[in-house]
């Protein structure tokens, strides 16, 4: 039984092929694609204020330079949305739980941040290791206290996802066994925790949403620090 609550997390392997990659292509499909006339339907209508509405408000304090990093980041955010609504489906494969793939999308993107600052303006960038008015007894601990931090960056990215994602499913597949197995012994019990799985489930789409969207804010706000 605790094997199998974990057995959802594994990649799904057909005929000896991972089928990770499909899982990861597979969303792209679901995105009704803008066609050449004047007036869309109601559904590409909304997709086009929502993604209007996304990029306006996560570039609004970011510097003009940084604007070039909107098509990608609006991209990631649908990527991991579509990814991690999809994953709340039954006999689904939620690819956005695997730590390794997080950490594949949270460090270069990270890394692309930190060479950009470097690179533009290295002074500033250097400048964040030790702040302002620091006495000059902790200047060695505050420098190696700050770099910690910033090369930490990509690892919570990472972790703040898969662990999200991993204990809402994981809450999801014990509330729904407790009510598969209360329903026969205890039926009004068994109701109440049906709803319970309800709300619970209400609560996941909404993480699946914040999460995604938490993590192309926080990106946002590196890139903003080193342009």
């Amino acid at each position: 039984m605790t094997l199998s609550f974990f057995d959802q997390f594994m990649s799904p392997v057909l005929f000896g092929i991972p089928l990770i990659a499909l899982a990861l292509t597979l969303p792209w499909l679901f995105f009704p694609m803008p066609s050449a006339r004047w007036l869309h339907n109601r559904l590409l209508t909304v997709q086009d204020w929502l993604i209007r509405l996304f990029t306006r408000e996560l570039f609004m304090p970011v510097n003009t330079p940084g604007h070039k990093w909107a098509l990608m980041l609006t991209s990631l955010m649908l990527f991991l949305i579509s990814l991690n609504m999809l994953g709340l489906l039954p006999y689904t494969f939620t690819p956005t739980t695997q730590l390794s793939l997080n950490f594949g999308l949270a460090f270069p993107l990270w890394l692309a941040t930190v060479i950009i600052g470097m690179r533009n303006q290295p002074t500033e960038a250097l400048g964040h290791l030790l702040p302002e008015g620091t006495p000059t007894l902790l200047i060695p601990i505050l420098i190696v206290i700050e770099t910690i931090s910033l090369f930490i960056r990509p690892l919570a990215l990472g972790v703040r996802l898969t662990a999200n994602l991993t204990a809402g499913h994981l809450l999801i597949q014990l509330i729904a066994t407790a009510t598969m197995v209360l329903l026969p012994l205890m039926p009004t019990v068994a109701i109440l925790t049906a709803v319970l799985l309800f709300l619970l489930t209400l609560l996941e789409v909404a993480v699946a949403m914040i999460q995604a969207y938490v993590f192309v804010l926080l990106l946002s706000l590196y890139l903003q620090e080193n342009v």
